[in-house]
């Protein structure tokens, strides 16, 4: 079955999810290539299977060659012990919504446990990226201060190093749900931040005090878990690190090329998950 072909057999099992960004009504009906709303406003399905929700045009941080690390990195494991540890806290058969998921692996890492994935990001290049997995998830290219998602539709919310929107997060979980984030500690890529910015002190230290102070008062029930260890790196996966993360794109050149020169053989991953319930 093609990408497109099975977009729209998601679109037909799943169109409660959507809404329309033009009106906010809740999609009434699904084409082989198309999904139309009460007022007659259509989208079509690309031809890689994916929506385009947005009503301008929005740069994307991350551009394409970022992503490639990115995929290469995650998808040698570098994100796997926390990941783990979240499939521990997903509920049974639940309905997911991954926010910014970029390139797609870690939201492909979680779907076998998930009876309904989802995932958007404002890249184009993210969300193409993410098709081209082995996946039964869904992607779209999407405006988190405008979601394009129904009232009370999600069981989890996934926020791993994205941007949140409360007010939204609440609009589109259901009762009981939950939102996962996923937020960096102190130590979180400390050799490559402490290479990068050796010479610069505001960069050369992170605090995530005012993160973690706007998630605890957002949710009434907050548990917080953190993972910290240490993940082995080849040159090339050394490489893919440096151009994976926003770390460098203020850094010195010169800084950039130290980096390069001399190849990290390890790097500390050290995270908080939270889980917030209202």
């Amino acid at each position: 079955m093609k990408k497109i072909e099975k977009a729209a057999l998601f679109l037909k099992q799943h169109r409660q999810l959507f809404r329309c960004p033009v009106c906010q009504a809740a999609y009434t009906a699904v084409t082989d290539k198309s999904i139309i709303c009460p007022n007659g406003h259509r989208l079509d399905l690309s031809k890689k299977g994916t929506l385009y929700f947005l009503r301008r045009a929005i740069a994307p941080e991350y551009d394409k060659e970022m992503l490639l690390c990115r995929r290469r990195i995650l998808q040698a494991g570098l994100f796997d012990p926390f990941v783990n540890l979240i499939k521990t806290q997903l509920p049974a058969k639940a309905t997911a919504l991954d926010v910014g998921c970029g390139e797609g692996t870690t939201l492909n890492q979680m779907e076998d446990q998930l009876a309904t994935a989802v995932g958007f990001d404002i890249s184009t290049d993210g969300i193409n990226l993410a098709t081209q997995q082995v996946t039964k998830a869904f992607f779209c290219v999407a405006d988190l201060a405008h979601l394009p998602f129904n009232e009370h539709t999600f069981d989890v919310i996934f926020n791993i190093f994205s941007p949140s929107n409360y007010q939204e997060f609440g609009r589109i979980l259901r009762p009981a749900g939950k939102v996962i984030k996923v937020i960096p500690n102190a130590d979180y890529l400390k050799e490559l931040r402490r290479t990068l910015y050796a010479d610069d002190a505001q960069n050369k230290t992170y605090s995530n005090e005012a993160v973690l102070t706007h998630f605890k008062e957002n949710y009434a029930k907050v548990t917080e878990k953190q993972v910290k260890y240490q993940f082995s790196l080849t040159p090339a996966l050394s490489h893919d690190l440096l151009y994976m993360t926003p770390l460098h794109w203020h850094a010195k050149p010169e800084r950039i090329q130290a980096v390069l020169a001399e190849p990290f053989s390890k790097i500390t991953v050290d995270v908080t998950v939270l889980t917030g319930e209202k």
